[in-house]
C-alpha cells in the first residue's frame, strides 16, 4: 500500500512539472514542434476533399463547393470585398486569430486561429466568389491535430456567419 502511495504521489508530481512545462514553454510552440506548422496552406475550393476523420467544417453558398457541406449559406446581395470585411471584423472578435494568406488575391483570406486554453491550431480559409445572382461565400475551418474537434470548428462558422443575412 505504501508503495502504491509513493508511485501515486510520483506520477501526480510529473504530471504537475508536466503541465507547468507545457504552459512555461507556451502551448502554440509545443503543438509547432509536435505537429508542424500551425497553417496547413492554402485550399482549392474547386478540388476540395473532405477530410476522413471529423475535425474540419465546410459551409457554402449553394452549388458553390463540389463537397458537401454542413452549413448551406445563401448568396449574398453585398460585394464581396464587403462581405469579407465583415467576415474579417467577426475573426478578430473570435481572439487569438492572424491572418496567414499572402494578401495577393482579394476574394481570399486565411487565418490560424488556436482554442482558448490549451491553443490547439486550426486553419480557416474565406473565398467570396462574385456572380450575376449575388456573392457566394466559401468557408472551411479544419484542425492541425487530433482526429475530432467536438464540433469546435463547425460552432466557429456558425459565429462567424450569424451576423450576416442574404440581403447583405
Amino acid at each position: 500500500m505504501r508503495l502504491l502511495n509513493r508511485l501515486f504521489l510520483l506520477l501526480l508530481g510529473a504530471a504537475v512539472v508536466g503541465t507547468g512545462a507545457f504552459f512555461a514553454i507556451g502551448p502554440a510552440r509545443v503543438w509547432d514542434r509536435l505537429a508542424g506548422p500551425a497553417d496547413l496552406g492554402p485550399v482549392d475550393f474547386a478540388t476540395l476533399r473532405r477530410r476522413t476523420v471529423p475535425n474540419d467544417a465546410l459551409a457554402c453558398s449553394r452549388g458553390a463547393c463540389p463537397a458537401p457541406a454542413e452549413i448551406e449559406l445563401p448568396l449574398f446581395a453585398r460585394p464581396p470585398g464587403e462581405l469579407l470585411a465583415r467576415l474579417e471584423e467577426q475573426v478578430a472578435r473570435e481572439g487569438d486569430g492572424t491572418r496567414v494568406d499572402d494578401g495577393s488575391d482579394p476574394l481570399y483570406r486565411r487565418y490560424v486561429l488556436r482554442t482558448p486554453v490549451l491553443r490547439f491550431p486550426d486553419t480557416l480559409d474565406i473565398r467570396a466568389r462574385p456572380g450575376p445572382e449575388g456573392t457566394a461565400l466559401l468557408l472551411y475551418s479544419r484542425s492541425a491535430l487530433g482526429r475530432g474537434d467536438f464540433g469546435t470548428n463547425r460552432a466557429r462558422l456558425e459565429r462567424l456567419l450569424a451576423p450576416l443575412r442574404p440581403a447583405d
